[in-house]
């Protein structure tokens, strides 16, 4: 059986950049939130359920999903994220299983925002948290998606506190350091990736 790694952290805790540095190394990135696009582009039965749930307003004027409009609906109202939960997390998790058993690098990183609420954990063997504070969290949001600091807070009140995510954690990647460390530290779990992963094979 492939080694899963379910990497994950709070919202804008900079899980991509972690991603792509281990993709660089030779692990098989399997990014959940680019098979949630997958299962939502236009003429797809994913979309047009996710339509029938919250409107055509969460839709732009070319018929694309407006994610943002959407995750907003979402952070405001717990009810919505459920509902939209049950639209698309069986259609991503056929898509990983299958990503997964084709894999044929050492191991797999499955990322995964919201890995330990909504019981993603299950399908992993080790979780590796990326970690940063709160306030840094806020201040990227604000940037990356032009959020006000009020509706930045409510996307982090939406998962789980920080504590209770590094309280499931094997491994926890500190992403207040400089990158050149970030990147140090990734390829010592690298390492250790590989020898666990050839650990399951002899």
């Amino acid at each position: 059986m492939t080694l899963v790694i379910g990497l994950t952290g709070g919202i804008a805790s900079g899980k991509t950049t972690v991603a792509r540095a281990f993709d660089a190394l030779g692990a098989d990135v399997v990014d959940t939130d680019e098979i949630a696009r997958e299962v939502v582009e236009p003429g797809s039965e994913g979309l047009k359920r996710v339509v029938d749930a919250f409107g055509e307003e969460v839709l732009d004027d070319s018929g694309t999903l407006d994610r943002t409009a959407l995750r907003r609906r979402i952070f405001a109202d717990p009810d919505a994220r459920e509902r939209l939960e049950a639209i698309l997390h069986p259609r991503i998790e056929t898509r990983v299983h299958s990503r997964i058993a084709e894999s044929r690098r050492p191991y797999v990183v499955l990322v995964v925002p919201l890995l330990v609420e909504s019981g993603w954990d299950r399908l992993v063997d080790r979780v590796l948290v990326v970690d940063v504070d709160e306030d840094d969290q806020i201040a990227r949001l604000q940037v990356r998606d032009g959020s006000t600091a009020d509706e930045a807070r409510a996307a982090l009140a939406a998962q789980t506190d920080r504590a209770s995510r590094l309280s499931r954690a094997d491994d926890i990647l500190d992403n207040r350091a400089s990158a050149d460390t970030l990147h140090e530290r990734v390829r010592e779990l690298h390492q250790r990736y590989l020898h666990l992963a050839r650990d399951r094979t002899d």
